[in-house]
C-alpha cells in the first residue's frame, strides 16, 4: 500500500517540476527579450532625437554617405578656399586699376579693400578682390595682362570636412532645442523651468555661434580672395611690401603691453596672497621668540669686556744731589 502511495505521489511530482520548468523558461525568455536598453529621459546623456524620431547622426569630417544621407556640402563637389597674392608692375597706376576695376565686375567680383600710399614720386596701391570661386583663373589672367607679373603666390584649402562637421553640430543643437522648448511647457516648478531655460540659453548661444562660423566658411568658398600689388618702380614695391606692415605691428604692441601689465598683475597677486601673509607671519613669530626670550633671559645683552685699568704713575726721578 504503502508503495503504490509512493509511486503515485512520485508520478504527481514530475509532471509538476516540468510544468516550474516550463514557467521558469519562458519568464526568463521574455525577460531577456522584453527588457530594453536604459534610455536617459533628457538628461545630459540622453541621445539627441531627430526630427523623424531617429537618433541625429554624430559629428563626422569624413564624406557623407551615397544612401540618402549627402549632406549639402558636397552637391557641388568640394568646398575649396582660395587665397592668393599678385605684384604687378604696371605703367600707370591709375589706369590699372580701372581695368582691374572693370575686369573683376565683369565676371561677378568686387573689391573687398583697397589701399594706395605715396613712395616719393611712386604711386603703390594694394587691392583685395573677391571672386567668385568658379572665376579664380579667369581673373588671374585679366590681371596678368595689365602689367608685368613680379610675383605671385596661391594657395587652397579644403575645408569640406569642417563645414559638414559644423552642419551636424548645429543639426543636433537644433534637436536639443526642440526638446527643451518641449521640456519646458511640461515643468511644474520653477526649479526646472529656470534651469531648462538656462540650458536653452546656453544652445542658442553655440547654435547662433556655429551659424556664423559656417557662414563665414561658406562665403570664403564662394568668394576667393585676391590681394594684388600695383606699382611702377619695382624696388619700391617690394621694399613696401616687405617692410610695412602696421596691423602686425600693432598686434605686437598690443601683445607686448598686455604681456608686460599681465606680469605686474601677477607679481601683485602673488605678493599679497602668498609672500606678504608669509613675511607677516615670520615677523609675528620671531618677535614673540625675542619677547619670551628676554623675558626669560635666554637673550641678555652682554655685558662686554671690563674696563681697563688705568696706568701707576711713573716713579718720579731722583733728584740730582
Amino acid at each position: 500500500m504503502s508503495r503504490s502511495i509512493r509511486g503515485a505521489a512520485v508520478d504527481r511530482s514530475v509532471p509538476l517540476l516540468l510544468a516550474l520548468t516550463a514557467v521558469v523558461a519562458v519568464a526568463c525568455a521574455s525577460g531577456s527579450a522584453a527588457s530594453p536598453a536604459p534610455a536617459a529621459a533628457g538628461g545630459a546623456g540622453a541621445p539627441i532625437i531627430g526630427d523623424q524620431g531617429a537618433p541625429a547622426a554624430a559629428p563626422s569630417a569624413g564624406p557623407a554617405q551615397s544612401n540618402g544621407g549627402t549632406d549639402a556640402a558636397f552637391s557641388n563637389g568640394a568646398k575649396i578656399i582660395r587665397t592668393g597674392q599678385l605684384q604687378l608692375e604696371v605703367a600707370d597706376v591709375s589706369k590699372a586699376l580701372l581695368a582691374a576695376r572693370s575686369a573683376i565686375q565683369g565676371i561677378g567680383g568686387y573689391i573687398g579693400a583697397s589701399q594706395q600710399y605715396q613712395n616719393g614720386e611712386d604711386t603703390i596701391a594694394t587691392i583685395t578682390y573677391r571672386i567668385p570661386a568658379d572665376k579664380w583663373e579667369t581673373a588671374l589672367d585679366a590681371l596678368r595682362k595689365l602689367g608685368k607679373e613680379l610675383t605671385e603666390n596661391t594657395s587652397s584649402a579644403d575645408v569640406t570636412g569642417q563645414i559638414v562637421d559644423l552642419d551636424a553640430r548645429i543639426r543636433n543643437l537644433k534637436a536639443s532645442e526642440t526638446a527643451l522648448v518641449g521640456y519646458i511647457s511640461k515643468a511644474t516648478k520653477v526649479s526646472d523651468v529656470l534651469d531648462i531655460e538656462s540650458r536653452l540659453s546656453d544652445v542658442r548661444g553655440q547654435i547662433e555661434q556655429l551659424t556664423a562660423q559656417k557662414a563665414n566658411l561658406d562665403d570664403q568658398v564662394t568668394y576667393a580672395t585676391l590681394a594684388v600689388t600695383f606699382g611702377v618702380n619695382v624696388p619700391a614695391i617690394q621694399a613696401a611690401a616687405a617692410t610695412w606692415d602696421p596691423a602686425g605691428e600693432a598686434d605686437r604692441a598690443g601683445a607686448t603691453l598686455v604681456g608686460f601689465l599681465q606680469g605686474l598683475v601677477t607679481a601683485g597677486i602673488w605678493v599679497g596672497i602668498v609672500w606678504l601673509p608669509i613675511l607677516l607671519m615670520l615677523a609675528i613669530v620671531v618677535g614673540f621668540v625675542v619677547v619670551v626670550g628676554r623675558r626669560f633671559g635666554l637673550f641678555r645683552r652682554s655685558a662686554g669686556s671690563p674696563p681697563v685699568p688705568p696706568l701707576p704713575p711713573a716713579p718720579a726721578a731722583p733728584a740730582e744731589g
